[in-house]
């Protein structure tokens, strides 16, 4: 793990990161921070939405609207994230909250991965949904708060180890 760390840290990227300018770092991490914005943002509302919350909104209008911006903000967050690891990989080498991060954003595109394949999410917009369905959606939705809620916890407390 140590020599893997050590590459990244060593790598065109972290060079690049440490030494291209005083100002790279702040903005990838601002770039970071909104993009974990939308992405907690519009999951948060996609989360509740699927676990019950709002039932007069119709959750097909939902998804078309929080999906996009939860997969652009997950995207970038990643990329920004990869970024700033790179930095200073090698101190990150016993960080707990490192892998539990990396382990919660596994299970938090894992999730969103899996409730494309439900008929449930296939069925939006075209058919009442029974209440198997619903509670499935509803688990989808607080395995998914969960997961990203543990993310953005144990990232924060990356800094603090």
């Amino acid at each position: 793990m140590r020599d893997a760390f050590h590459w990244a840290e060593h790598s065109a990227l972290g060079e690049f990161m440490r030494t291209s300018s005083l100002w790279t770092y702040p903005a990838v991490n601002l770039l970071h921070v909104f993009a974990i914005g939308a992405l907690f943002g519009a999951t948060v509302i996609l989360d509740l939405r699927l676990m019950g919350v709002w039932r007069s909104v119709p959750l097909a209008s939902v998804t078309r609207i929080a999906v996009p911006v939860a997969v652009v903000g997950v995207c970038l967050a990643v990329l920004t994230g990869v970024a700033l690891f790179v930095t200073q990989a090698t101190e990150y080498v016993d960080n707990p909250f490192l892998f539990i991060k990396f382990a919660a954003i596994a299970v938090g595109i894992a999730n969103a991965a899996a409730v494309r394949t439900l008929p449930a999410w296939q069925a939006l917009g075209q058919r009442d949904l029974s209440r198997d369905e619903h509670r499935r959606l509803a688990l989808v939705g607080g395995i998914s708060l969960v997961a990203w809620m543990a993310a953005i916890s144990a990232g924060r407390l990356i800094a603090y180890w």
